[in-house]
């Protein structure tokens, strides 16, 4: 059976840094592309940021650039986004996904329950 577990979520101030990670049992990591998506209240889903199954390849939204890193280790078979300059509109449940790369949901076949980033102004 398939898992994906985001944590690292948290409440943090704005100019702040978090670090969420996903992790994915029961699924060959390294054989996926990730991604991170976020959705806000009143909002539809959005995607943040994926990486390739190599980690060679990423692709950012433009709110994100510059602040965002994604990234990935496959031998510890975990996805990591590092989050700087925190900004109180970056609050939002934050989901990882694996299978697909890109921002379109459908190409994502495996979805965690989400983490919740919140940041204050």
């Amino acid at each position: 059976q398939v898992q994906v577990a985001e944590s690292g979520g948290g409440l943090v101030q704005a100019g702040g840094s978090l670090r969420l990670s996903c992790t994915t049992p029961g699924l060959s990591f390294g054989d996926y592309a990730m991604g991170w998506f976020r959705e806000a209240p009143g909002k539809a889903r959005e995607g943040v940021a994926c990486i390739s199954w190599s980690g060679g390849s990423t692709l950012y939204t433009d709110s994100v650039k510059g602040r965002f890193t994604i990234s990935r280790d496959n031998a510890k078979s975990t996805l990591y986004l590092q989050m700087n300059n925190l900004k109180p509109e970056d609050t939002a449940m934050y989901y990882c996904a694996a299978g697909g790369y890109g921002f379109e949901e459908a190409y994502y076949a495996y979805w965690g329950q989400g983490t919740q980033v919140t940041v204050s102004s």
